[in-house]
């Protein structure tokens, strides 16, 4: 089978997804992602429906030189009882200067009587003459057939019908649409493969995840012979979202061996992922397969001792075949073979049985019984490894802190004082902060960026706490904490009865580690 298509709609339907927004500077960000990642269509907007969208495909048109995708513009058919050359929409759509448009129109008998209110008759003329006009003007158009499922169900012969009229009329293909994303995989499926038969046309498939099922359903549309799947990266979108893109091309790929990239593009799908959550400002989904931290991890001693005598024991591809990495948890479950895989980065001379690998062993056990979790606080871990390997470098000392909270008046409603000592200088500092964590974090690394300018780059993307002995408000806290300097994640963790103090163990570890230049070699990101 020749190469599936990919249109990218999270800057359309994804955007429509609760949570999700995007400036016009954004959109341009995740365009040329998207296009350095390799799909052939990327849906931007509606640039008859809103002043930003009109802007974007006006710079688009003007300044974006893609390398691999085109852009595509989302429009609705003419209006009832409108011509096509008079349609606001339409002649809004043209002036973007798009090459491309996605131009939906309903192919469900119930939406045409109840939503369009009009005869069957108009909406197939409303198609029939949208296309044409389109065409006519030397614009492409893929014909997204809205509710297309639901009204196959209810009246197939009408819904065919509106897939016959785009045609007819000069579309390049038909997008069968699961709109309510209620579709069962083997109904969209079967649907599709009917569909292929009766028009004999290339065919997309766009499906909404209402139930789950949406990567599903989108494979099997594709095994029924679609050839055009249209998601959105991280499955963002309207509801429940879309089918996640993050999904459905590696499946697609490594899994049906259906091409959608190549395989150096292919390996640039996790950063990608991660790149387009941090611009919509989303906590990335750490268990989402193939791209999520967890996809790749694992905790359990006997599933961490048949990874490393072969990893295809518990991973059914490579990570990097993603842009994802490996990593190993340690835990009370792992033992020493997890511990190894760890070791071997730090001190490769080590091996299961030697009295360092059984200190820092017991090292770990005892800080477990305090409240401590490596799982997920790797910074944390290598640097009391290396403490008792007796390789630990102090970059720093924190002679004194205070901080001081008051009653949330204003924003600044903390201060902290810090008192740091480096190579025998002294530097003393405070800082105003957003509560008292925010307002330490700040005054620690303003007092140590005379020393260390790298750390203008650090910034803390997490914060959590968690009780680790019911004992009132006298309870030991666990405080973890992920940081980034734009590059890597990495994550550190400090447990106390003071909660203050436990959230200055994290945050001098995640500055510690930073400084270590470990971040970028050692399970960091």
């Amino acid at each position: 089978m020749s190469r599936i298509e990919i249109l990218d709609t999270t800057l359309r339907d994804g955007a429509q997804g609760e949570g999700v927004v995007f400036s016009r500077e954004d959109k341009i960000k995740v365009i040329r992602a998207l296009d350095d990642l390799g799909v052939n269509y990327i849906e931007a907007g509606n640039p008859a429906s809103n002043p930003k969208d009109r802007a974007l495909f006006s710079f688009a048109a003007e300044h974006l030189r893609l390398k691999n995708a085109c852009i595509v513009a989302f429009t609705a058919t003419c209006r009832v009882g409108r011509e096509a050359r008079e349609d606001e929409g339409l002649l809004e759509t043209l002036a973007s200067g798009a090459r491309t448009v996605s131009l939906f129109g309903k192919a469900s008998r119930t939406q045409v009587e109840g939503v369009l209110q009009c005869t069957l008759e108009e909406n197939l003329r409303m198609i029939r003459d949208s296309v044409a006009f389109l065409r006519g003007m030397g614009v492409e158009v893929f014909f997204d057939a809205e509710h297309f499922f639901d009204g196959y169900r209810e009246d197939p012969d009408y819904a065919l019908e509106a897939a016959r009229a785009a045609l007819k009329a000069g579309a390049a293909q038909v997008v069968l649409c699961d709109t309510n994303g209620a579709g069962l995989p083997n109904d969209i499926g079967r649907v599709t493969r009917e569909m292929q038969k009766r028009l004999g046309a290339p065919l997309g498939i766009h499906c909404h995840n209402d139930t789950g099922l949406a990567t599903a359903s989108t494979m099997e549309a594709v095994l029924a012979g679609a050839t055009q799947v249209q998601g959105t990266m991280n499955g963002y979108g309207e509801r429940c979202g879309n089918a996640n893109l993050c999904q459905v091309i590696p499946n697609l790929q490594l899994l049906l061996n259906l091409p959608c990239l190549t395989e150096e593009q292919l390996a640039t799908l996790t950063p990608t992922a991660r790149l387009i959550s941090e611009i919509a400002n989303l906590a990335m989904d750490e268990r989402s397969p193939y791209v999520g931290r967890s996809a790749f991890t694992h905790k359990g001693g006997m599933h961490i001792d048949g990874m490393l005598k072969d990893s295809g024991t518990f991973e059914h591809i490579r990570p990097e075949r993603v842009g994802n990495r490996r990593r190993y948890l340690m835990s009370e479950m792992a033992g020493r073979g997890a511990l190894m895989t760890r070791l071997t980065q730090l001190a490769p001379g080590l091996t299961k049985d030697s009295r360092e690998t059984r200190a820092i062993m017991d090292m770990l056990k005892e800080l477990e019984m305090e409240g401590y979790s490596f799982e997920d606080a790797e910074g944390s871990l290598a640097l009391r490894v290396l403490g008792v390997l007796g390789k630990r470098r102090r970059f720093f000392e924190v002679r004194d802190f205070h901080v001081f909270s008051r009653r949330p008046e204003d924003d600044k409603n903390a201060q902290a004082y810090v008192k740091v000592e480096v190579d025998g200088q002294v530097e003393i500092t405070a800082e105003e902060g957003d509560g008292p964590v925010n307002a330490l974090d700040l005054a620690l690394r303003k007092a140590l960026t005379r020393f260390y300018p790298c750390l203008n780059d650090m910034r803390l993307r997490d914060f959590k706490v968690r009780v680790v002995n019911a004992n009132g408000t006298a309870s030991a806290v666990r405080v973890g904490i992920e940081s980034t300097d734009g590059r890597n994640v990495w994550s550190t963790v400090g447990v106390s009865s003071n909660i203050i103090e436990a959230s200055f163990i994290a945050l001098s570890d995640s500055i510690e580690y930073l400084l270590l230049g470990v971040g970028s070699n050692f399970e960091g990101a």
